[in-house]
């Protein structure tokens, strides 16, 4: 096909020349001509296409490989901060020491710090863009939801999300947290994971709600190696 494009290009070419030397317009040449541009540029535009999609299927490859090996990525760095560094315990069933509920009680209250900040906030953008939470509110008010702009259906979005994503996130944390509790682990490997998540929330919260994809990123990798850290804590010190 680039073979008898080319043909056809040097063909027209040498029809426009023999145009100029002869005085003809020769008017199928012409026609010739604008065909055969038209045809290049059609070519042009597919391979442009095929060489986009190409790239596409590229990179959906590539962060294919990276959100799922990135889970894994933090369990192992949790996994030898507990063996390396903290230390892991063997299983001790015993009432949680002073430090421990310390510890517990400091993240409890951050966490709903973060709860209280999510809840206000969506309520702040409901206000803003004059949205309501329930049909009967809606029925009640002056406002219309086809009068809200886009943006105000994008933000109140951002806050659920970002109040889903605490949520069930929070919950595998309790479970987790109050079984080290219980059984007598390092003080040290508890204030880190325990804290660390509490505070991994909220940064996550302050990122997501200002747009701040990179960062929100990073906290919520903070969030979640803590909660690997008290998982791989608990697996090895049954083992042990």
């Amino acid at each position: 096909m680039k073979m008898m494009v080319t043909a056809c290009s040097q063909g027209a070419d040498h029809c426009r020349q023999f145009s100029k030397t002869t005085n003809v317009e020769p008017s199928c040449f012409s026609i010739l001509a604008h065909r055969i541009n038209t045809y290049e540029l059609a070519t042009g535009i597919v391979c442009a296409e095929k060489k986009r999609m190409t790239q596409e299927k590229a990179r959906k490859k590539k962060f294919t490989r990276i959100i799922l090996g990135y889970p894994l990525a933090l369990f192992v760095v949790a996994l030898a901060a507990n063996v390396i560094i903290f230390g892991v315990n063997p299983v001790t069933v015993s009432p949680p020491s002073t430090s421990i509920v310390g510890v517990l009680v400091v993240s409890a209250l951050l966490l709903l710090l973060n709860h209280t900040w999510l809840m206000t906030s969506t309520e702040l953008t409901r206000l803003k863009y004059n949205m309501h939470a329930t049909p009967e509110e809606w029925e009640a008010s002056i406002h219309r939801q086809c009068d809200v702009p886009d943006q105000g259906f994008q933000e109140i979005e951002r806050r659920h999300n970002a109040h889903a994503n605490a949520t069930e996130n929070t919950v595998h944390f309790v479970f987790l947290a109050l079984l080290l509790s219980v059984i007598s682990p390092t003080t040290l490997a508890a204030q880190v994971w325990i804290i660390g998540f509490a505070v991994g929330r909220l940064a996550h919260a302050f990122f997501y709600l200002s747009g701040k994809d990179g960062a929100r990123g990073i906290a919520m990798s903070i969030s979640l190696v803590s909660l690997y850290g008290l998982a791989s804590y608990l697996a090895v010190s049954v083992v042990i």
